[in-house]
């Protein structure tokens, strides 16, 4: 089989927040198995290094740090942590985020913050944490996860959709600000692939028909998906790509789906 280098993460030290279940394990199984060296981080210990154990092989163990991306403090102590042991982070995937879903009115603050505190303020605090060490290195990539909510915002999920648009712009700004220092900033939007996040509401049977009915593609995701797209940014392959959003939605932002026979 011929390896082409160009889409190669071989040997990348790549960083994963919010690494330890959902889009963030899938992603760091799959540049695992590409044979970068791949650090997960989360808040639990126990989950990580479960985590860890089942995506490692022996030619690519997956090592962890624990780190809640809402503590500032977290953040810096974990990228000291993997640039000590690693000497470098050539890759930064900013998966980590929470939901809740409720009316507008409902939200309280210490809800709104906590979703807001975790998907916003700590994917910038990361991804400037990392950003310092990139720009002296004069390079590296960065990949956000984005969401459907910045296309077309969900009822229910408000301030989630706020926090990821605030993301889509922040990927922006970093982009436009690093690109000279040879540093670049994208993004994914995943569409529906069901994780441990949103497990309950796939399971009801009129959410998914509606889901299905609406991406093109027929189906729903599922999180392995997403390693193409995000292993084409972290390579050279995507060396003249930045600020840029890619939707892996099936399609879903691509029209409306009517209800009507062709």
């Amino acid at each position: 089989m011929h390896n082409d280098a160009l889409f190669s993460v071989t040997d990348q030290i790549v960083l994963v927040s919010g690494g330890s279940r959902g889009i963030g394990r899938a992603l760091g199984e799959g540049f695992a198995e590409r044979g970068a060296r791949v650090v997960i981080a989360g808040r639990e210990l126990g989950t990580l290094e479960q985590a860890a154990r089942e995506i490692s092989s022996a030619r690519h163990p997956v090592s962890t740090v624990v780190c809640d991306v809402a503590k500032p403090s977290d953040i810096e102590a974990m990228v000291d942590a993997v640039i000590g042991e690693h000497g470098r982070i050539d890759t930064l995937l900013n998966v980590a985020g929470v939901n809740k879903r409720m009316k507008v009115e409902q939200y309280d603050v210490d809800t709104y913050d906590w979703i807001l505190d975790i998907n916003l303020r700590g994917a910038f605090l990361a991804a400037q944490a990392v950003g310092r060490h990139m720009i002296a290195r004069g390079s590296g990539s960065i990949v956000n996860v984005d969401s459907l909510n910045t296309y077309a915002p969900l009822k229910g999920v408000t301030p989630y959709a706020m926090s990821k648009g605030g993301l889509s712009m922040m990927t922006r700004g970093m982009a436009t600000e690093w690109g000279p220092h040879g540093v670049r900033v994208n993004a994914i939007a995943p569409g529906f692939f069901p994780t441990a996040l949103s497990s309950k509401m796939w399971q009801q049977e009129h959410v998914r028909d509606w889901a299905i009915a609406n991406t093109p593609l027929g189906r729903l995701g599922e999180v392995r998906e997403l390693v193409g797209t995000t292993v084409f940014l972290a390579s050279q392959a995507a060396a003249f790509v930045t600020g840029q959003v890619i939707r892996v939605d099936g399609g879903i932002s691509a029209g409306t789906a009517w209800p009507i026979e062709l």
